[in-house]
């Protein structure tokens, strides 16, 4: 009698045995790097399994309740926030944790601490949580440069200090794409054995795109520039108009835009002169990642990655994507 069903992988590379092959590469390395991704993994199936889970209670948000961004908070983004911290402050490897969702930097218990800071998104995109559309999770990781007690100043590196930096996408499958400088690797989960299998190798933006990315409703709020550019995109007699796909989970848009090429803009307005996402847990990670794939990522006046943060919760102008479009993008805004 045959047995049924797709063959089993008996030799799969999972993101834990990727991660240790990659440590082998360094002979000094101690494995606390290797530790603390392992922990970010372990909150992503957490926080995968909530989302797949999330019912009417969880997805209904709490009256009154915003988070330090002015947003309102919904119950998943408390739990997703918690898996986290919990497990970053359980890792043995963290010093310090900066969240979208706490107003101030979270300090690890002395007996409990490493030499590492994360700064993360606990749940990207979670005002789309209601209607189902994809939403993620975003890390960066430092290292601690002061020589004694950590301080704000550790968290405040520029984002071309960075050590590690990945995304989990929440979508028709749960995926981790993840990048330790050397390249970008996609996992994808394979809840059958409860591990993500490495199923994108080296991922590459394309030199070129077909398609742009930007909340067009704010168009009466742009610059002149980023007017101009947009309509260059949809006009034929400049070449073929490019494709509008616009998500608003930066997660979704992001990981189209490394698949398929393009740009993901959001840019400055007149109502927020600064910006809207946010550097340290946005703009920084996914600017680490589009890079190591082969793409740009800029403010529209400097590469994301060499802003000096002065706060945690700074706000920056993004535009990312394929790097002749961003190019081509810049030399908008330049003119």
């Amino acid at each position: 009698m045959t047995q049924q069903g797709a063959p089993f992988d008996s030799n799969a590379m999972t993101l834990t045995r990727f991660v240790l092959a990659e440590q082998k590469k360094f002979k000094h390395a101690t494995g606390d790097l290797s530790q603390l991704l392992n922990c970010i993994q372990t909150a992503v199936k957490a926080v995968s399994s909530a989302v797949r889970k999330a019912g009417i209670a969880q997805l209904h948000g709490i009256s009154g309740d915003t988070n330090v961004q002015g947003e309102e908070v919904k119950k998943l983004d408390v739990l997703a926030n918690e898996l986290f911290v919990n497990m970053l402050q359980s890792s043995y490897t963290t010093c310090l944790l900066v969240s979208e969702e706490n107003q101030n930097v979270i300090e690890i218990d002395a007996d409990k601490r490493g030499k590492y800071i994360v700064c993360f998104d606990p749940l990207d995109g979670s005002s789309n949580i209601d209607c189902l559309v994809s939403i993620g999770s975003i890390f960066s990781i430092y290292r601690k440069i002061s020589e004694s007690l950590p301080t704000i100043q550790d968290a405040l590196q520029p984002g071309n200090r960075m050590v590690a930096a990945g995304y989990a996408l929440y979508g028709s499958a749960t995926a981790m794409v993840v990048s330790l400088g050397n390249g970008v690797n996609g996992f994808t989960y394979d809840p059958s054995i409860g591990e993500f299998i490495l199923t994108d190798v080296n991922m590459q933006v394309p030199k070129q795109g077909k398609i742009y990315s930007i909340n067009e409703g704010y168009q009466y709020l742009w610059d002149d520039s980023i007017k101009k550019y947009i309509e260059a995109k949809k006009d034929p007699a400049k070449g073929k108009p490019y494709g509008a796909r616009y998500v608003g989970s930066m997660v979704a848009d992001v990981h189209r835009t490394i698949k398929y090429g393009g740009i993901f803009l959001y840019p400055a307005t007149s109502q927020s002169p600064n910006g809207k996402l946010r550097l340290l847990y946005e703009g920084n990670p996914m600017a680490f990642i589009i890079e190591q794939a082969g793409g740009k990522a800029s403010t529209g006046k400097q590469r994301i990655l060499d802003v000096v943060p002065d706060s945690i919760h700074q706000r920056t102008p993004v535009f990312l994507g394929s790097a002749n479009d961003v190019d081509e993008v810049l030399s908008y805004i330049s003119n």
